[in-house]
């Protein structure tokens, strides 16, 4: 009796993960060793944040106690350097506890193998910006792509010869939709970017507006931070289809931004008095509200390197 072949989907053992095809016919598996944190480097254009937050606080204590529970993943350079694959924060952690050493998994890995294993350490993570998912987006796609034009790759290291957006969102949980929609914020100016991950623009709108070029961006950037509010996306919308008509000017964009938006957040009003006498006289009046919240930023940070050096 002819039975149906079977293909195996199961997920693949660390020996695929953390080999080569070449490794595992010669037998060299990868070695687990301590590495002085002088001979690491972090993984060029990461793009994941580490935050010296509560979490890295609770990460630090756990090191100082514990040391390093789950090895970090290094390649080795071709100058006798290592370059971090995955824990970058057990690093950071590492470094506030002054430990000398990282316990680290060392394999060879190529370009491609070793962004999509730096991708896929991170993107579970339970707290993550919109800019990050973007970038490792991009990054882990375009390495998919790269490794799908080639003919020496392993089940291992692609899983299927489907279209690589299609792999990826069934690994992540986002659709090829909205994966794309991600991927447009790395064509967003700095400033911009920022808004979404503070959660002042949402997506939709900053899916459009990533279509328009930079001098329309950054004049954007001086409308919102004039106006004190930003596009929605019915505006989001209308600018992009300004810019692609060949119409959008400076001027189309601050009468854009000056329409009344009934659902736009309440503005919080600080009287004068209770302000003035902490800004330098010499600060214009426009720019005491950047003051402000610049002097602000700077506070929270100072208090989160206060509760770095009492953890140490």
């Amino acid at each position: 009796m002819n039975r149906e072949r079977k293909t195996d989907f199961s997920l693949p053992n660390l020996d695929d993960l953390f080999s080569s095809q070449q490794e595992r016919e010669n037998g060299k598996m990868p070695e687990i060793k301590d590495i002085p944190l002088s001979l690491i480097d972090d993984f060029p254009n990461h793009p994941f944040k580490v935050r010296d937050d509560e979490d890295m606080l609770k990460l630090i204590e756990s090191v100082t106690e514990n040391g390093v529970l789950v090895p970090a993943i290094v390649r080795p350079k071709a100058d006798g350097r290592y370059e971090l694959i995955s824990g970058h924060r057990r690093k950071r952690a590492s470094e506030y506890a002054l430990k000398n050493n990282l316990r680290c998994i060392v394999s060879n890995l190529d370009d491609d193998a070793a962004t999509i294993i730096m991708v896929d350490s991170n993107i579970q993570r339970e707290h993550i910006l919109p800019s990050e998912k973007a970038y490792a987006y991009k990054m882990k796609l375009d390495a998919m792509n790269r490794q799908g034009q080639r003919t020496d790759l392993t089940f291992s290291q692609v899983g299927t010869k489907l279209n690589s957006a299609m792999v990826l969102a069934e690994n992540t949980g986002d659709s090829k939709t909205q994966i794309y929609r991600y991927i447009r914020l790395t064509y967003l100016v700095p400033e911009l970017l920022e808004m979404v991950d503070e959660g002042k623009m949402k997506l939709s709108p900053a899916v459009e507006i990533s279509y328009l070029d930079e001098d329309c961006q950054r004049d954007l950037v001086d409308a919102i931070d004039d106006e004190f509010c930003t596009p929605s996306h019915a505006q989001a919308i209308r600018l992009h289809k300004e810019f692609n008509e060949g119409n959008l000017t400076r001027e189309i964009i601050y009468s854009t931004m000056q329409e009344e938006k009934p659902n736009q957040k309440e503005k919080i009003i600080i009287p004068n008095k209770a302000v003035e006498r902490y800004i330098p006289k010499s600060v214009p009046t426009e720019k005491r509200q950047d003051y402000v919240c610049r002097a602000l930023e700077y506070y929270g940070k100072y208090l989160e390197r206060q509760k770095l050096r009492e953890a140490r």
